[in-house]
């Protein structure tokens, strides 16, 4: 069979690995140096995606919208294309999965849920678009009593063929503007995970948020709302899912207040799969976060300092602002999604901020946005990482925070918001 791997990034390489023995493979990668194994063929440069007619199978990876594909063939070429996230599905030896998708908190929600099955004695892959391809899960002797939890983003859903199980929607505002056509567009992806469900199965949504709703309303199985008295809430400073306490807030070792939310996602679906409430208060009591998500770096002087870098949206530094009293120096700028910074402006004017050190490309366009609110402590941060560390030490005073979360992506000054968070961390801890 002739196979089109269309990107080789982690998932095309767990395509490889997948397909590459016994198929004619050619990766197709808009990379004109890509170095790709020496059995497979290779289309690279700006015409990857023309003529794939000639491939028996073809295999999107998310960065690959499905409409380029199209575009450069024809609609019936779509007939002929999957994903590792489709095939993870149909061939997964357990039909006990959990697929979370939101805008953000996806990575914490599913990490949550992980650890509490786990800490219920059930065996347990994480994976999906946090760490781990879905194929490459398969390698780890997947059982039929086993348990899978998925992280599913929208450029992995939005042609995806199968639902889980148990299927969470999270918070969701319209992002990723400059990949879909428009927000219908990346709601409709999101709701793939729950649009080939049955009525045996479970849709999770957050109870406060219209387009969560409306996105698991696609769903034919129990729909169950989170955040929602008397299922899983927050009442009186205690995590409650039926009428029975889990914790109190102040136990939780997540910081912010949006983490309630993500907690009460978790704690809603694994109650389907168990009533174990020592479990998922082992976990809560002692998970304090991943990974660039409201990270604690170091404190010097009296100045702490948090990276934040996951955060690549208005609403996600908004959360991470709301999640300090005390005062702040926040690093704010980046690469364009398309989003607006009004809200985002208001927010910064009444949450204690003592200065935002504003740097990259949308750096004009904030700027603009908060000298609309009447807010005017603002400076540049610099052109490296070094300088904007340097800056905020500057500004900062015992007892503040310093907080980078940017509202904003990070390809113009950085590769991803994972090296943008570790030369943050690094600056920070260079410092003396």
């Amino acid at each position: 069979m002739k196979v089109a791997i269309l990107g080789y990034g982690a998932q095309g390489r767990a395509a490889y690995e997948y397909w590459g023995a016994g198929h004619e493979i050619t990766i197709c990668d808009k990379d004109q140096k890509l170095v790709v194994p020496g059995n497979a063929h290779n289309q690279l440069g700006d015409a990857y995606l023309h003529g794939l007619d000639k491939f028996d199978l073809i295999v999107r990876s998310p960065s690959v919208h499905p409409q380029d594909i199209v575009a450069a063939n024809s609609p019936d070429i779509l007939a002929k294309v999957t994903t590792v996230t489709n095939e993870f599905f149909k061939v997964c030896p357990t039909k006990n999965i959990i697929g979370v998708t939101g805008t953000k908190g996806k990575g914490t929600t599913s990490t949550l849920i992980a650890k509490m099955l786990e800490a219920d004695g059930r065996r347990v892959h994480l994976g999906g678009n946090i760490g781990t391809p879905p194929l490459e899960l398969l390698s780890g002797g997947i059982e039929p009593d086993d348990w899978v939890v998925l992280e599913l983003a929208n450029f992995q859903l939005i042609d995806l063929r199968y639902s889980p199980h148990i299927a969470i929607c999270l918070m969701v505002v319209p992002e990723h503007l400059d990949w879909h056509a428009d927000s219908e567009e990346y709601y409709n992806a999101k709701s793939q995970l729950f649009r080939h469900q049955t009525s045996d199965d479970i849709a999770v949504y957050y109870a406060d948020n219209e387009a969560s709703g409306r996105i698991a309303s696609t769903s034919p199985g129990l729909k169950i709302p989170y955040m929602d008295f008397p299922g899983s809430t927050v009442k009186d400073n205690v995590v409650m899912i039926d009428n029975q306490k889990v914790c109190n807030t102040s136990e939780l070792k997540l910081l912010g207040r949006h983490n309630w939310q993500n907690v009460c996602a978790a704690i809603t679906a694994v109650w389907k799969v168990t009533q174990n409430i020592e479990a998922m208060r082992a976990v809560l009591t002692s998970f304090s976060g991943l990974e660039h998500r409201l990270e604690f770096v170091r404190e010097l002087n009296g100045v702490r300092y948090y990276n934040d870098s996951f955060g690549t949206t208005p609403e996600t530094a908004i959360v991470a602002i709301q999640a300090f009293d005390e005062p702040k120096v926040v690093i704010l700028g980046g690469s364009d999604k398309g989003a607006s910074y009004d809200k985002l402006a208001r927010t910064v004017a009444t949450s204690n901020i003592r200065k935002v050190l504003l740097i990259g490309e949308q750096a004009a366009r904030i700027k603009t946005a908060l000298d609309g609110v009447g807010f005017t402590n603002t400076t540049d941060g610099g052109k490296t990482i070094q300088e904007i560390v340097a800056t905020a030490r500057s500004e900062a005073r015992p007892g503040d925070v310093v907080l980078l979360s940017t509202a904003c992506a990070s390809f113009d000054m950085f590769d991803n918001y994972k090296q943008r968070g570790e030369l943050f961390k690094q600056a920070v801890q260079a410092l003396a």
